[in-house]
């Protein structure tokens, strides 16, 4: 079940970043600001780079029998969908 949650919240932090970045808010992570810059005009590339490194490592967690590092990651990862939404609100706001 922890690897079903994280790979929806993959999916919607990738969403809602797309949503956020297209309304001209800055990305907040390091390295996905650099992978943008390495990208040149290309996000969609960028994220979805990005996001197969993440599905990468969650899958190596959950393979791993790390069950509870992963349901920490989750925690976190709702955490950023959640400042996502927000982030998309105050523009709208």
């Amino acid at each position: 079940m922890p690897l079903i949650q994280f790979i929806l919240l993959q999916i919607c932090d990738l969403l809602t970043t797309f949503v956020f970045l297209s309304l001209g808010v800055a990305e907040g992570n390091p390295l996905v600001r650099l992978a943008l810059t390495a990208a040149r005009g290309n996000p969609a590339a960028a994220l979805l780079m990005v996001k197969a490194c993440a599905l990468m490592i969650g899958w190596y967690t959950w393979k791993s029998g790390r069950l509870r590092l992963l349901s920490r990651i989750n925690l976190l990862f709702g955490a950023c969908v959640a400042w996502n939404l927000i982030a998309i609100a105050v523009r709208f706001a």
